[in-house]
């Protein structure tokens, strides 16, 4: 059996039209629109079509899908009681049980076709929200906020997350963030959840997965890490101490390189300008500010530009986002991307069952008596 690069490096494992990725030229498209192009032109209800579909949706094809998403916002009473219940724990778990919860009162539980799985694609993408913004609030001891039926999916969830309706800028720089997170091919959420459809099993529990292995270090919750090293900073010159510092002791610096970008994250260059206006709009122009520093300073010492993760810290903390959930934010917009390879893969479904290279003793071990073992 040939040898592979580690961890599948370069290894093609599936055929898929949702996302191409060039890391050598900086490239990211989602159904071959250009990010560059969603981030200035579309909403994020308009990219979650997208993903579904492979095509911009129409006027009515659009309204629609927002119908469909304000109509399942609302989670079930038992779920909400757990998330009351769990407020001590860390989000990511909470979601990932929550989310797992929701196929318990799923109408569709035991329907697994491609209709069937399209519905809860639909009821997935809207609840997932409603969860973090509910835990929030619960485990803060406030009142739940109701959803606003007029409000699309960013604006409400800053909404149910804060109690305040935000501003047309607020609102936009969520919606283009959750436009970045939507999808990235390949990556190791994305896998497990086609892994976890492929067996044929719910789509709830494909999105279970994915969540599951979001939570992992190596994958999200850099941008926590980044945000925690940028309110550590009293100002750019310390920052710069710091990063130094961590350079001196060969430390990794969170938020920057990337396992296939060669070149700028396309999305950290729209990242970097939301999260200098949202901090010139809320009075966090000292993050934008440490940031660049540490972003100049990482260059020239280690060659290496900013990936999503590092402007995204800063832009959530500025949309009063609480730290802990950074993470859960990044799936509530990934989950359009998760579902739609679920969907894509069930459409023509295989069993992903890979190989391994055997690396152990000789094959063909003789037996040794208990007796007679060193």
């Amino acid at each position: 059996m040939a040898v592979t690069g580690a961890g599948l490096a370069g290894v093609i494992a599936a055929e898929s039209r949702i996302c191409f990725i060039d890391g050598d030229e900086g490239v990211l498209s989602y159904q071959g629109f250009n990010i560059h192009t969603l981030a200035k032109e579309a909403t994020f209800e308009e990219v979650i079509f997208l993903l579904w579909n492979g095509k911009l949706p129409d006027a009515s094809e659009l309204r629609e899908l927002k119908k469909a998403l304000v109509r399942n916002r609302p989670i079930p009473e038992p779920v909400t009681a757990f998330l009351s219940s769990a407020g001590h724990a860390m989000p990511m778990d909470v979601l990932r049980t929550a989310v797992s919860m929701l196929s318990l009162y799923d109408g569709l539980a035991r329907d697994n076709s491609l209709p069937a799985s399209r519905e809860k694609a639909v009821h997935l993408m809207a609840q997932t929200a409603t969860i973090v913004t509910t835990l929030d609030r619960l485990r803060n001891g406030k009142p739940v906020v109701e959803g606003d039926p007029e409000l699309g999916l960013a604006a409400n969830f800053l909404y149910t997350l804060t109690g305040t309706r935000p501003d047309p800028v607020m609102e936009r720089a969520l919606d283009v963030a959750l436009i970045l997170h939507a999808d990235h091919e390949l990556n190791a959420s994305t896998f497990a959840a086609r892994v976890t459809a492929a067996t044929l099993t719910d789509v709830h529990s494909a999105a279970t997965s994915a969540i599951g292995t979001l939570k992992g270090p190596l994958h999200g919750g850099a941008n926590e890490d980044v945000i925690r090293l940028l309110l550590s900073a009293r100002s750019p010159e310390h920052a710069l101490e710091m990063v130094h510092g961590k350079l001196e002791r060969k430390e990794k610096i969170a938020g920057f390189g990337h396992r296939v970008y060669k070149t700028e994250d396309p999305r950290a260059t729209h990242l970097r300008i939301l999260s200098e206006d949202l901090g010139n709009r809320t009075g966090h122009q000292n993050l934008y500010q440490i940031s660049r520093q540490v972003e100049d300073s990482v260059r020239r010492a280690k060659g290496l530009n900013p990936n999503v993760d590092f402007y995204s810290a800063s832009t959530y903390y500025s949309l009063g986002i609480a730290i802990d959930l950074f993470t859960p934010v990044f799936a509530v917009s990934r989950m359009s991307g998760w579902t739609a390879h679920i969907l894509e893969q069930l459409e023509n479904n295989r069993l992903i069952r890979p190989r391994a290279e055997y690396t152990g003793a000789p094959v063909g071990q003789a037996w040794i008596p208990m007796q007679e073992r060193p």
